[in-house]
Protein backbone atom coordinates (compact mmCIF):
# COMPACT_ATOMS: atom_id res chain seq x y z
CA UNK A 1 0.00 0.00 0.00
CA UNK A 2 2.74 2.47 1.00
CA UNK A 3 6.29 2.46 -0.41
CA UNK A 4 8.98 4.98 0.43
CA UNK A 5 12.29 4.54 -1.38
CA UNK A 6 15.35 6.59 -0.31
CA UNK A 7 13.17 9.55 0.66
CA UNK A 8 14.78 12.74 1.96
CA UNK A 9 13.25 16.10 2.83
CA UNK A 10 14.74 19.39 4.00
CA UNK A 11 13.17 22.56 5.39
CA UNK A 12 15.34 25.16 3.66
CA UNK A 13 18.75 23.70 4.52
CA UNK A 14 17.65 21.91 7.70
CA UNK A 15 17.44 18.13 7.35
CA UNK A 16 14.09 16.62 8.38
CA UNK A 17 14.44 13.02 7.13
CA UNK A 18 17.22 11.39 5.17
CA UNK A 19 17.30 8.34 2.93
CA UNK A 20 14.19 6.69 4.41
CA UNK A 21 13.05 3.38 2.89
CA UNK A 22 10.15 1.23 4.09
CA UNK A 23 6.84 -0.19 2.93
CA UNK A 24 3.53 -0.82 4.66
CA UNK A 25 1.08 -3.54 3.65
CA UNK A 26 -2.69 -3.28 3.79
CA UNK A 27 -4.03 -3.97 7.28
CA UNK A 28 -0.77 -3.32 9.14
CA UNK A 29 -0.64 -1.17 12.25
CA UNK A 30 2.76 0.51 12.27
CA UNK A 31 4.23 2.79 14.95
CA UNK A 32 6.94 5.33 14.12
CA UNK A 33 9.07 6.12 17.17
CA UNK A 34 11.55 8.94 17.62
CA UNK A 35 12.30 12.00 19.70
CA UNK A 36 10.72 15.35 18.90
CA UNK A 37 12.39 16.73 15.79
CA UNK A 38 13.48 13.35 14.45
CA UNK A 39 11.19 13.64 11.41
CA UNK A 40 8.09 11.66 12.42
CA UNK A 41 5.57 14.34 11.44
CA UNK A 42 7.42 15.05 8.20
CA UNK A 43 7.10 11.39 7.25
CA UNK A 44 3.35 11.41 7.85
CA UNK A 45 2.92 14.60 5.82
CA UNK A 46 4.71 12.96 2.90
CA UNK A 47 2.51 9.87 3.13
CA UNK A 48 -0.54 12.17 3.28
CA UNK A 49 0.58 14.05 0.16
CA UNK A 50 0.90 17.38 1.97
CA UNK A 51 4.59 17.71 1.10
CA UNK A 52 6.68 15.77 -1.41
CA UNK A 53 10.07 14.03 -1.33
CA UNK A 54 12.95 16.22 -2.45
CA UNK A 55 14.92 13.05 -3.04
CA UNK A 56 13.59 9.52 -3.56
CA UNK A 57 10.03 8.40 -4.28
CA UNK A 58 6.78 7.74 -2.47
CA UNK A 59 4.21 5.40 -3.98
CA UNK A 60 0.68 4.70 -2.82
CA UNK A 61 -0.83 1.54 -4.27
CA UNK A 62 1.90 1.58 -6.90
CA UNK A 63 1.25 5.19 -8.01
CA UNK A 64 4.04 7.70 -7.40
CA UNK A 65 2.63 10.59 -5.38
CA UNK A 66 3.85 13.92 -6.70
CA UNK A 67 2.53 17.47 -6.69
CA UNK A 68 1.67 17.09 -10.38
CA UNK A 69 -0.18 13.81 -9.76
CA UNK A 70 -2.35 15.37 -7.06
CA UNK A 71 -3.33 18.20 -9.41
CA UNK A 72 -5.33 15.62 -11.35
CA UNK A 73 -8.86 16.22 -9.91
CA UNK A 74 -9.99 12.62 -10.28
CA UNK A 75 -6.88 11.14 -8.67
CA UNK A 76 -6.84 13.79 -5.95
CA UNK A 77 -10.43 13.00 -4.98
CA UNK A 78 -9.66 9.28 -4.79
CA UNK A 79 -6.45 9.80 -2.81
CA UNK A 80 -8.03 12.26 -0.35
CA UNK A 81 -10.84 9.84 0.34
CA UNK A 82 -8.50 6.91 0.98
CA UNK A 83 -5.66 8.58 2.92
CA UNK A 84 -6.42 10.78 5.95
CA UNK A 85 -4.37 12.29 8.76
CA UNK A 86 -5.22 13.27 12.34
CA UNK A 87 -2.93 16.11 13.38
CA UNK A 88 -1.43 16.34 16.85
CA UNK A 89 -3.31 19.55 17.60
CA UNK A 90 -7.03 19.24 16.70
CA UNK A 91 -7.39 23.04 16.66
CA UNK A 92 -5.54 23.07 13.33
CA UNK A 93 -8.30 20.94 11.78
CA UNK A 94 -11.45 22.60 13.14
CA UNK A 95 -13.14 25.45 11.27
CA UNK A 96 -16.88 24.71 10.98
CA UNK A 97 -19.64 26.35 13.07
CA UNK A 98 -21.01 23.10 14.56
CA UNK A 99 -19.77 19.60 15.29
CA UNK A 100 -22.29 18.24 12.78
CA UNK A 101 -20.90 20.47 10.04
CA UNK A 102 -17.35 19.54 10.99
CA UNK A 103 -18.03 15.82 10.55
CA UNK A 104 -20.10 16.43 7.42
CA UNK A 105 -17.57 18.70 5.71
CA UNK A 106 -15.44 16.06 3.94
CA UNK A 107 -18.53 14.01 3.09
CA UNK A 108 -19.99 17.03 1.30
CA UNK A 109 -16.70 17.95 -0.39
CA UNK A 110 -16.30 14.42 -1.73
CA UNK A 111 -19.98 14.27 -2.72
CA UNK A 112 -20.57 11.16 -0.64
CA UNK A 113 -24.19 10.09 -0.20
CA UNK A 114 -26.14 9.72 3.08
CA UNK A 115 -24.31 12.55 4.84
CA UNK A 116 -26.68 12.79 7.81
CA UNK A 117 -26.70 9.02 8.36
CA UNK A 118 -22.90 8.82 8.32
CA UNK A 119 -22.50 11.81 10.63
CA UNK A 120 -24.84 10.30 13.23
CA UNK A 121 -23.24 6.86 12.90
CA UNK A 122 -19.70 8.07 13.61
CA UNK A 123 -20.80 10.55 16.25
CA UNK A 124 -22.41 7.65 18.11
CA UNK A 125 -19.35 5.41 17.64
CA UNK A 126 -17.13 8.11 19.16
CA UNK A 127 -19.60 9.07 21.89
CA UNK A 128 -20.14 12.64 20.73
CA UNK A 129 -23.77 12.54 19.54
CA UNK A 130 -24.75 14.97 22.29
CA UNK A 131 -22.28 17.51 20.89
CA UNK A 132 -23.56 17.69 17.30
CA UNK A 133 -25.23 21.09 17.72
CA UNK A 134 -22.34 22.57 19.71
CA UNK A 135 -19.53 24.74 18.40
CA UNK A 136 -16.38 22.60 18.15
CA UNK A 137 -14.33 25.57 19.37
CA UNK A 138 -16.00 25.32 22.80
CA UNK A 139 -15.10 21.66 23.39
CA UNK A 140 -12.34 20.13 25.47
CA UNK A 141 -9.16 18.90 23.78
CA UNK A 142 -10.28 15.28 23.97
CA UNK A 143 -13.71 16.10 22.55
CA UNK A 144 -12.15 18.07 19.70
CA UNK A 145 -9.94 15.12 18.85
CA UNK A 146 -12.97 12.82 18.72
CA UNK A 147 -14.73 15.27 16.39
CA UNK A 148 -11.71 15.38 14.09
CA UNK A 149 -11.42 11.60 14.11
CA UNK A 150 -15.13 11.24 13.32
CA UNK A 151 -14.76 13.64 10.40
CA UNK A 152 -11.92 11.49 9.00
CA UNK A 153 -13.55 8.11 9.55
CA UNK A 154 -16.89 9.24 8.14
CA UNK A 155 -15.46 9.07 4.60
CA UNK A 156 -14.34 5.47 5.24
CA UNK A 157 -10.62 5.84 4.44
CA UNK A 158 -8.23 2.95 3.81
CA UNK A 159 -5.16 4.50 5.47
CA UNK A 160 -5.29 6.43 8.75
CA UNK A 161 -2.28 8.50 9.79
CA UNK A 162 -2.08 9.57 13.45
CA UNK A 163 0.45 12.17 14.61
CA UNK A 164 1.08 11.75 18.36
CA UNK A 165 -2.62 11.02 19.01
CA UNK A 166 -2.32 10.57 22.79
CA UNK A 167 0.20 13.29 23.65
CA UNK A 168 -2.42 15.86 24.77
CA UNK A 169 -4.89 13.41 26.33
CA UNK A 170 -5.43 12.49 29.96
CA UNK A 171 -4.88 8.78 30.78
CA UNK A 172 -8.56 7.83 30.59
CA UNK A 173 -9.01 9.49 27.18
CA UNK A 174 -5.74 8.00 25.91
CA UNK A 175 -6.77 4.46 26.77
CA UNK A 176 -10.24 4.99 25.34
CA UNK A 177 -8.68 6.09 22.05
CA UNK A 178 -6.27 3.13 22.01
CA UNK A 179 -9.12 0.66 22.54
CA UNK A 180 -11.15 2.39 19.83
CA UNK A 181 -8.29 2.26 17.33
CA UNK A 182 -7.77 -1.45 17.97
CA UNK A 183 -11.29 -2.06 16.71
CA UNK A 184 -10.71 -0.32 13.36
CA UNK A 185 -10.16 -2.65 10.42
CA UNK A 186 -7.94 -0.30 8.38
CA UNK A 187 -4.25 0.34 7.88
CA UNK A 188 -2.87 2.70 10.54
CA UNK A 189 0.48 4.48 10.86
CA UNK A 190 0.99 6.23 14.20
CA UNK A 191 3.81 8.43 15.45
CA UNK A 192 4.73 8.65 19.13
CA UNK A 193 7.63 9.00 21.53
CA UNK A 194 5.67 7.28 24.32
CA UNK A 195 7.34 3.89 24.76
CA UNK A 196 4.79 2.60 27.26
CA UNK A 197 1.81 3.16 24.98
CA UNK A 198 3.51 2.38 21.67
CA UNK A 199 3.02 -1.39 21.96
CA UNK A 200 -0.72 -0.78 22.34
CA UNK A 201 -0.82 1.17 19.07
CA UNK A 202 0.69 -1.43 16.75
CA UNK A 203 2.85 -4.50 16.31
CA UNK A 204 5.55 -3.19 13.98
CA UNK A 205 7.95 -0.42 14.90
CA UNK A 206 10.00 2.02 12.83
CA UNK A 207 12.66 3.93 14.77
CA UNK A 208 14.09 7.27 13.68
CA UNK A 209 17.45 8.43 14.99
CA UNK A 210 18.42 11.96 16.02
CA UNK A 211 20.09 12.39 12.63
CA UNK A 212 16.72 11.69 10.92
CA UNK A 213 17.50 8.23 9.59
CA UNK A 214 15.59 4.96 9.93
CA UNK A 215 17.62 2.72 12.23
CA UNK A 216 15.11 -0.05 12.99
CA UNK A 217 12.20 -1.74 11.24
CA UNK A 218 10.70 -4.80 12.89
CA UNK A 219 8.84 -6.15 15.91
CA UNK A 220 7.76 -3.33 18.19
CA UNK A 221 7.97 -5.51 21.30
CA UNK A 222 11.54 -6.47 20.44
CA UNK A 223 12.41 -2.83 19.87
CA UNK A 224 11.04 -1.77 23.25
CA UNK A 225 13.23 -4.43 24.86
CA UNK A 226 16.36 -3.26 22.97
CA UNK A 227 17.80 -0.66 25.31
CA UNK A 228 20.88 -0.05 23.21
CA UNK A 229 18.77 0.83 20.19
CA UNK A 230 16.49 3.10 22.25
CA UNK A 231 19.54 4.74 23.78
CA UNK A 232 20.96 5.30 20.31
CA UNK A 233 17.75 7.14 19.39
CA UNK A 234 17.82 9.12 22.68
CA UNK A 235 14.42 7.71 23.70
CA UNK A 236 15.69 6.62 27.11
CA UNK A 237 18.08 8.26 29.53
CA UNK A 238 21.41 6.43 30.02
CA UNK A 239 20.76 5.89 33.73
CA UNK A 240 17.76 3.73 32.87
CA UNK A 241 20.23 1.26 31.45
CA UNK A 242 21.92 0.86 34.83
CA UNK A 243 20.79 -1.48 37.55
CA UNK A 244 17.96 -3.10 35.53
Amino acid sequence: MVELNNVSFYYKEKKAIENITFSVNRGEKVVILGINGSGKSTLLKIVDGLIFPQEGTYRYKGEEITEKKLKDPEFNKKFRKEVVMLFQNPDTMIFNPTVFDEIAFSLRQLEIQDVEEKVHYWAEKLGISHLLDRSPFQLSGGEKQKVCLASLLSIEPELLLLDEPVVNLDPRSAWWLIDFLKGLDITIITTTHNLDLSVELGSRGLLLSEDHRLIYDGSLKELIADREKLLQANLIYPKTCLGG
